[in-house]
């Protein structure tokens, strides 16, 4: 469902998009007529300066747990250039990129307008979905200046009415296809209080898991009201509207996996892979590193670049295991026996990295691979190699490919020191869902490698717990939703006073109860300082602070908008403001 704010409902002349259209007097004082817990809010108010209504809108939307575009940090981004200058330089080599590809190029500065995503100048449509989906703002202002080179100027919020009459119909095909995008078909059984996105790539050869594995994921959802779609990259402008993001796709860091676990943390999103555990477990050099910082056993590792080739017999026995950083699936691995095959293997794989690591070679019978999620193994697996191969994964010409067989055991029959090891291996990496690959050899237990996205198949990793496998890994996307769901407690200097609790999830209390101005600001603030972080939390704590401290302190209060309200508009439980913009 989406909701639509405007200033007046007069104002919104277009055809009824199928959204609830609210002004936004009755968006603050009236919560319950939006009882759509998944609500999409989408915030047109005609000013978002601070403590002004559409500011409120946005705070309270996300005080209330609702998904609103913009977002209070997005309005706090946009109302300096200093604070959006880390997002220019990418968007300026875009903007550099699409100019290159005119007949024409403009000579004079010039503005392009965004409306969700979508630009009506046909020139820079990829300038313009880039833009939104950094700053998620409905309708949008670029400034481009040629001075000292083509560059965005600034980034401005734009009101409904300064649409133009001639933009009036491309604005309305953008808010269509928007709202349209965020529909889910509701399911017979019952109406899903989350969805998750599940990434995948259908042509994927070795998919951490299969098509069949996917489907069963979202059986197991709907069954716990969690409504699973599967998306691949070709989505990602969609990403945000979904609560959850499941990535089941092989990640890495110059990947568009690891931009959908980016976008999905900066909106908010509870996200398995998430960006630091796909940094830390992606490149094998930063992982060896940290392994060895951390005092965890591993084979004898070595990190080399076109220097150190000759110095790795001095380190290890031959023979010598060449690895490429970011290699997965028993890929960008070489098995070097002497030194003709160290010096050849060693310079193929530098032509694609500036460092590898060359690593002792131990041979098992099996690898060990423990799953971790949220610091409890979940399931114990042996991997055999591959039949007269070295490997789990035989990989040949043309693609083909050859596995080893696998065993699944109860957590509790595989050896303590192996899944205590595995704990202590993955626990440095983060609070996600990891595969710890591990050895056991005569000398004791090393660690391989730690996985940010193992393998989960159908009648493999989940040969014991079956259908509970899914469920555990659902059920963290879901305490992970609804962590994020506690009521806000205000965050006050020292020589402020204590304000009373206020829960408004469920709104505001109206006459006979009303909360105060500083209540009020004092708690919102506090929800939403907590969801952002560095300059913009700084400027929140201080604006508010200094709002909340002047309000209870009788020491000013916000200049009152005069907004010509009739007698029947609700009215308001607070003072709105007119900002700074």
């Amino acid at each position: 469902m989406h909701v639509i704010i405007v200033e007046r409902k007069t104002h919104f002349r277009y055809r009824n998009p199928g959204c609830l259209v609210l002004n936004n007097r009755e968006f603050i004082t009236r919560p319950e007529l939006v009882q759509d817990k998944r609500a999409k809010i989408i915030n047109l108010s005609k000013d978002y300066s601070y403590l002004g209504y559409g500011y409120y809108c946005s705070l309270l939307a996300e005080a209330r747990n609702q998904k609103v575009i913009p977002s209070v940090k997005t309005i706090l981004e946009l109302r300096e250039r200093s604070i959006y200058t880390h997002a220019l330089p990418e968007l300026d080599e875009l903007l550099a990129q699409q100019l290159k590809k005119l007949v024409m190029v403009p000579t004079a500065p010039f503005s392009i307008h965004i409306f969700f995503g979508r630009s009506d100048d046909l020139r820079f449509p990829d300038l313009a979905r880039r833009v939104f989906d950094e700053f998620r703002c409905p309708l949008l202002k670029l400034n481009i200046s040629p001075e000292d080179g083509w560059h965005i100027a600034s980034i401005r919020p734009m009101a409904l009415g300064d649409v133009k009459p001639e933009q009036q119909e491309f604005f309305e095909r953008a808010l269509d296809a928007y709202t349209r995008a965020g529909w889910r078909t509701p399911k017979a059984k019952s109406v899903a209080k989350y969805s998750l996105a599940i990434l995948h790539n259908p042509a994927e050869v070795l998919p951490p898991s299969d098509r069949r594995t996917l489907q069963k994921f979202a059986r197991i959802g709907e069954q716990m009201g969690v409504d699973v779609e599967l998306i691949e990259k070709k989505d990602y402008a969609e990403l945000a509207e979904y609560d959850a993001l499941f990535i089941r796709e092989t990640t890495a860091l110059d990947h568009h996996t690891y931009r959908f676990a980016k976008k999905a943390e900066k909106e908010g999103m509870a996200v398995i892979d998430d960006p630091t555990s796909i940094l830390r477990c992606t490149n094998k050099v930063y992982l060896a590193e940290l392994l060895k910082a951390n005092k965890i056993p591993t084979p004898k590792t070595v990190v080399l670049d076109k220097s150190g080739i000759e110095a790795v017999e001095q380190e290890i026995p031959y023979p010598v295991i060449l690895k490429i950083p970011d290699g997965s699936f028993s890929r960008g691995i070489i098995k070097a026996a002497d030194r003709t095959q160290l010096l050849e293997g060693a310079g193929r794989l530098l032509r694609e990295s500036d460092v590898i690591l060359a690593q002792e070679y131990l041979y098992t019978e099996f690898d060990w691979r423990i799953g971790i999620l949220r610091g409890q193994p979940i399931f114990a697996c042996q991997y055999f190699m591959s039949r007269g191969h070295w490997q789990v994964v035989k990989h040949g010409e043309g693609g083909r490919f050859t596995e080893g067989g696998f065993r699944t055991l109860p957590v509790e029959q595989a050896p303590d020191e192996i899944v205590q090891m595995a704990l202590k291996a993955a626990n440095l990496i983060g609070d996600g869902l990891y595969g710890v690959d591990l050895k056991q050899t005569a000398k004791g237990v090393v660690v391989i490698e730690v996985n940010d996205n193992p393998s989960i198949n159908q009648g493999e990793e989940d040969a014991v717990l079956k259908d509970d496998l899914y469920r555990r890994i659902i059920q963290e996307f879901i305490r992970r939703l609804e962590g994020r769901s506690g009521n806000a407690e205000a965050v006050l200097p020292a020589q402020a006073p204590v304000m009373p609790p206020l829960s408004l999830a469920s709104g505001f209390n109206l006459p006979g109860g009303a909360p105060s101005p500083a209540q009020i600001a004092a708690q919102v603030a506090a929800k939403v300082a907590a969801q952002v972080s560095g300059e913009i939390a700084a400027r929140i704590a201080a604006e508010v602070s200094s709002q909340v401290l002047s309000q209870a302190l009788g020491a000013g209060r916000p200049q009152v908008v005069n907004t010509g309200r009739s007698e029947d508009d609700p009215s308001l439980p607070f003072p709105v403001g007119k900002g700074r913009n």
